[in-house]
């Protein structure tokens, strides 16, 4: 029984439309053994040619003049040195009224004569620093700016429309960059240092974060923000606002979920895999109990019955760490309905196989691939990274039995991001998937 008789039988009265491309359905078949079965183009993967690259321009705020430095700096520490045991991050107003109080004093005792704008922006600038992430409290707010890319303090970049633009926003220098990444990182109880120089952490509004440090970054400090949505998108966005479905496969995806079939969303980096995530969540019945494992928690699902787990780092003394395939093992004896990994990176692959095979249809997960087939060629090496000596043929059938679809999402010239091909996996026949 094929897919579409599958999800007719399970969703009666669930139109389950699809538009097949080509003559019938497509089989693709390489060297490593797996085949993909029923392969459903659903967007050319073939985007308008581009014009020329835009020339670097200033996105926001810019250099500071020497004069606004000095007294940004002299105001900062008079914050600190007169009323460090009453700042209170939760009265924002209340600190804000102290800094026009000391500003107010500083120009005073210097005769120095500044604008009312710039006064104002010294103001904000220096509770951006006390308060928040600096100078990249601009970038933050800003709702073009999807991503923020910082190579080192002196060269920022953000992605508007898809395209990088270099912002005229920086970093005073290494040292305020390396205070906004240690506050950052603080917040999710972790740390980078010389000993962990590479670093994964999030906002408080789920925006996704990655932190290396010197010395495996020889140019200074590299922090990458990939911005979360404060919108929260539904399927409409996704057909009507985006375009990056038709109604009729959202439909019939809607129907797989309900269904209860096993997805694996596979893309490359920044080609919407989580937001995909996202919406495919949001089509599960309430009733259900959903428990998410991720490495930074970047799920928002709506479901009232939901537990969210997140994995942990080992402490400075190399204990305590606390990996996703501790999280999906946990996941087994805590009653889920559907178990959903953020990403399959590592040997968790295999836990998140054998929970699928064991009662908990309907789980989803994300995969770094460029196409279904190469989805399932990467699968099969993460299930050996989780040490237990499988032979291949083993893994095959486990993948075999325990994913039902790939739905691949592709990131097209332009940043143009698309649901380009669903394709069904049937089994396993002469050792291959």
């Amino acid at each position: 029984m094929g897919l579409l008789d599958r999800v007719k039988q399970n969703q009666t009265g669930v139109p389950a439309a699809v538009t097949v491309g080509g003559n019938g359905p497509a089989t693709a078949s390489a060297a490593g053994g797996f085949t993909t079965a029923s392969a459903i183009p659903v967007a050319r993967p073939v985007a308008p040619v581009p014009s020329a690259p835009p020339a670097p321009r200033p996105a926001a705020g810019g250099e500071q003049l020497p004069a606004f430095t000095a007294a940004k700096v002299q105001i900062h520490a008079k914050l600190i040195e007169k009323f460090a045991d009453q700042i209170d991050s939760s009265n924002k107003e209340g600190v804000r009224a102290k800094i026009v109080e000391l500003a107010d004093e500083y120009f005073r005792s210097t005769a120095m004569t500044m604008t009312k704008t710039d006064r104002e922006r010294l103001v904000e600038s220096v509770l951006d620093d006390v308060l928040g992430l600096g100078p990249l409290e601009a970038l933050l707010a800003d709702a073009t700016i999807t991503e923020i890319m910082a190579n080192h303090p002196k060269q920022i970049y953000v992605e508007k429309a898809g395209e990088p633009v270099l912002s005229a926003t920086v970093f005073e220098s290494e040292r305020q960059m390396r205070q906004v990444i240690d506050r950052i990182v603080s917040l999710v109880g972790r740390r980078v240092d010389e000993s962990t120089p590479i670093c994964d952490a999030r906002l408080k509004d789920g925006s996704r974060v990655n932190v290396v440090i010197p010395p495996i970054a020889l140019k200074g400090p590299c922090l990458t923000i990939r911005k979360f949505a404060k919108e929260k998108w539904g399927p409409g966005d996704v057909v009507n606002r985006f375009r990056s479905s038709s109604p009729e496969l959202m439909t019939f995806l809607r129907s797989c979920v309900r269904a209860r079939m096993n997805i694996l969303v596979s893309g490359g980096t920044g080609s919407g895999k989580t937001t995909l995530l996202n919406i495919l969540s949001s089509f599960i019945p309430e009733s259900e109990r959903l428990i998410t494992c991720e490495d930074a928690a970047e799920l928002q699902l709506q479901q009232p019955h939901w537990i969210q787990l997140e994995s942990r780092p080992p402490n400075v003394e190399g204990k305590g760490a606390v990996p996703i395939r501790e999280l999906v093992k946990s996941c087994l004896r805590m009653r889920p309905d559907r178990i959903i990994v953020g990403e399959c990176r590592g040997g968790e692959a295999l836990d998140m196989l054998q929970a699928m095979n064991t009662g908990h249809d309907g789980s989803m997960s994300t995969i770094h691939a460029n196409n279904p087939h190469e989805c399932l060629v990467r699968l099969e090496t993460l299930v050996l990274q989780a040490g237990q000596d499988l032979p291949s043929r083993a893994i095959r059938e486990t993948i075999g039995a325990a994913i039902h679809m790939i739905v691949q999402q592709s990131r097209l010239r332009g940043g143009v991001r698309r649901i380009v091909s669903v394709a069904e996996i049937t089994g396993i026949k002469d050792g291959e998937v």
